[in-house]
């Protein structure tokens, strides 16, 4: 294993020269606009939500990779002013009786965050310098020996040296490269949904986890806010025909699927799933692209090597940013070279990242009642102080296995501005 503290020096040039396009203003995103934005290129960001998406499940960030990345973007000591301070997570049975308490480094990791918070951090650190659209999306995409010529949805047809894919699990910029998503699409057997509700349990940033065979829900208030927390739901299925923006339908498979859950504080979360304005309900699933670059498009965090939960993917997504950012600049912009240097280095990182998350369906929601005592056995022995060091080293293997590379930024007057952080 490698990690970070090894780096290698790497010279890096001004990208001045270049104008990128990049779809997605959730994480990945924006974290490229970061450093492509401290390299001198001109950045613009195109988001098909009308503005910054808040709230979100809280992602975790664990190792010396993730450490040495956020802290090279000047956002580590943010981040923690804003981390979620998760407390216990708590397997109870159905009478509600606590069964196994679980660490905070478990499902936290060494700093959790609210995904939308960390979108705002993001943001906040890159508005002065990149140009944000939202409410509009990528509608073609035609290229040539000298660009790319786009066409939007709404917004009027533009050209740029580069376009970015970093839209996510369903990529929209995937799609109309690389074609449809179902060969790219590796569907784990499970679904996960989740949604906020009344906070009647008075939980304050705890959770309490109830399973039965081939399907979880568990109630957490993360942010220690009186009136309200989130319920998750994990369950093992078939694969599902759904349309994926018809939230009512969602609804009503969620509703069918968890009818007659045993926990006594159940039938209160199905209830708020009714009346809830915003859902969150996808396949468990990861992409495996052959190539993550084609000609000038190139596909960054979820949309080339996304795993719906498990797989440490925003972590993974900040650190394909600085090592996308950073092999152009080395490359000079030159798209062939930076793109293959950038596949070079993160394809097997991302892809050990990944295996981490086949694990997580079965574990959440184990499909038998033998499995479920097992899984709580496991967390019990990871609660311990015996034990609970090793997990820790183990959980952090994958996401620390990168010799990461410091590349140098140029002092150029063009853009050494943005080097300074706020």
């Amino acid at each position: 294993m490698t990690t970070a503290t090894h780096t290698t020096r790497t010279p890096a040039h001004s990208l001045a020269h270049l104008n990128v396009l990049i779809s997605g203003a959730s994480v990945a995103g924006p974290a490229l606009a970061l450093w492509l934005s401290r390299y001198g290129a001109r950045v613009t960001v195109v988001e098909k939500a009308p503005a910054l998406r808040e709230g979100g499940f809280a992602v975790d960030f664990r190792g010396d990779v993730h450490r040495t990345v956020l802290r090279r973007m000047g956002i580590w000591g943010e981040v923690h002013r804003r981390q979620t301070h998760m407390g216990r997570q708590t397997l109870v049975e159905a009478d509600d009786k606590e069964r196994v308490d679980l660490p905070a480094f478990l499902m936290s990791g060494d700093v959790e965050i609210f995904r939308g918070d960390l979108s705002t951090i993001l943001y906040e650190r890159t508005r002065d310098h990149v140009e944000y659209v939202f409410g509009d999306s990528i509608a073609s995409l035609s290229e040539d020996s000298a660009g790319i010529d786009v066409t939007f949805d709404h917004g009027a047809p533009r050209r740029f040296d580069l376009v970015v894919g970093a839209d996510g699990l369903h990529s929209n910029t995937r799609r109309l490269v690389f074609g449809d998503e179902a060969p790219y699409l590796r569907f784990l057997g499970y679904y996960v949904a989740g949604f906020q509700i009344p906070n009647h349990l008075g939980l304050d940033r705890t959770a309490r986890i109830y399973s039965e065979p081939n399907r979880t829900l568990m109630i957490s208030n993360y942010d220690g806010d009186p009136e309200r927390a989130g319920a998750a739901l994990v369950f093992g299925s078939e694969r599902l025909d759904y349309d994926r923006h018809d939230t009512a339908e969602q609804k009503r498979i969620l509703a069918q699927r968890f009818a007659g859950l045993g926990w006594t504080h159940a039938a209160r979360a199905l209830e708020a799933l009714e009346s809830a304005e915003e859902l969150y309900f996808d396949a468990i699933a990861q992409i495996h692209v052959d190539r993550l670059s084609k000609g000038r498009v190139v596909l960054l965090g979820d949309a080339g090597y996304g795993a719906t939960m498990g797989g440490m993917g925003t972590g993974t997504a900040l650190v394909g940013a600085y090592v996308l950012a950073g092999e152009l600049a080395a490359a000079r912009g030159d798209h062939r070279a930076g793109f293959a240097a950038y596949e070079a280095e993160i394809r097997d990182y991302a892809t050990g990242c990944q295996k981490i998350s086949g694990n997580a369906g079965p574990f959440l929601a184990p499909p038998s009642e033998k499995k479920i005592r097992s899984r709580d056995r496991v967390y019990r022995l990871l609660g311990s102080r015996l034990l609970a060091g090793f997990f820790k080293r183990l959980t952090e293997k994958a996401a620390s296995d990168l010799a990461l590379k410091e590349y140098v930024l140029e002092p150029s007057a063009a853009y050494a501005s943005l080097n300074r952080q706020p």
